[in-house]
């Protein structure tokens, strides 16, 4: 298969790059050249998409039977791409969010639940959700039902910028009390990157069209399956500290970002890691072991070091004084 990435060097990107390499496709990214090296192997097209001129001159005539792009900015940016590679590429698989349901996410939703309101022409990213809704929307004008639209959720694995497992492996390899959110037995969704990108390239393959939510069923691990797996992997001396909800919250802890992956199990939070996956499940998704994910992203903090984390999403992790006076409230 001709594969044309947008992106391609970071996290979801290098995932979906480094699978396609490794099913024999020819594999084209399109990006600034600043995120990193391009990966051995592809046909690496440096420009500033963001640039019209720039992004028509750089794609050229070239012609693909896929495209997978991870843009999480400006709704017409995507659009512009889309507009130019509309009757050049057969397929576009976008690499969306299930953040485009409106809040609070209902328990059990599936891809027919409300949407927030997109732009596809909006020229701004303020707002995650309505860029992401907006760039579907962008990507629906152009291909139709060539367009599949993978509304990741929870995404983790090697290479991840966000900083989210990342932060709980150098958490846990410090060592000593750590406090661990709620209960041991919260089921997660989630998904690891890779599988997301086997994922795509096959839906790309067959044609597939249509939304996806695109995550591991409910239960697929839990948080304390989680944080237990990341103390064996790393060989810590850590001692998990699970803390009740309530203290957390009376502590002014944040879900999410102060402690990443880890919400509360209550109206608001809950359907964040409760979502309909079947229509995914049923068009082949699967998901590895967590304890995989876990180990493998290790070992990838220790050959590359810490990722740069992206600058348009908020810093996550808890403040290690915060974090001893929550475990000093808790005792």
């Amino acid at each position: 298969m001709r594969l044309l990435v947008m992106g391609g060097t970071h996290f979801v990107g290098r995932a979906v790059v480094e699978t396609a390499l490794a099913r024999g496709d020819e594999v084209t990214t399109l990006n600034r050249g600043t995120s990193g090296p391009a990966a051995p192997g592809v046909n690496a097209v440096i420009a500033d998409r963001t640039d019209p001129e720039a992004l028509r001159r750089a794609l050229g005539d070239g012609e693909w039977d896929a495209v997978v792009d991870t843009w999480s900015g400006a709704p017409r940016v995507i659009g512009d791409s889309c507009g130019l590679l509309a009757d050049r590429a057969g397929h576009y698989g976008y690499v969306s969010s299930r953040s485009v349901y409106r809040w609070p996410m209902p328990f059990g939703a599936d891809e027919h639940a409300p949407t927030v309101d997109g732009d596809p022409d909006d020229g701004k990213a303020e707002d995650y959700a309505v860029a992401k809704r907006g760039s579907e929307l962008a990507v629906l004008r152009a291909f139709g039902d060539r367009a599949l639209f993978a509304r990741a959720g929870l995404v983790l694995g090697p290479y991840e910028n966000i900083g989210r497992l990342p932060w709980w492996l150098r958490r846990i390899q410090r060592g000593g009390q750590v406090l661990a959110p709620g209960d041991p037995a919260r089921p997660l969704q989630l998904i690891d990157a890779r599988d997301l990108a086997a994922w795509m390239l096959a839906a790309a393959e067959r044609g597939l069209g249509g939304a996806f939510n695109a995550v591991s069923r409910p239960g697929h691990t839990t948080m304390g399956e989680l944080l237990g797996a990341a103390v064996k992997v790393i060989g810590s001396d850590a001692e998990l500290i699970w803390t009740a909800p309530e203290v957390i919250e009376e502590a002014g802890v944040s879900p999410w970002v102060e402690l990443p992956i880890w919400l509360p199990d209550d109206a608001e939070y809950g359907g964040m890691h409760n979502g309909d996956v079947s229509a995914a499940y049923g068009a082949g998704l699967t998901c590895r072991p967590v304890q995989e994910t876990i180990a493998d992203t290790w070992a990838w903090l220790q050959a590359e070091g810490d990722p740069r984390l992206r600058s348009d999403r908020p810093q996550v992790g808890l403040d290690p004084a915060k974090e001893r006076q929550v475990l000093e409230r808790s005792a």
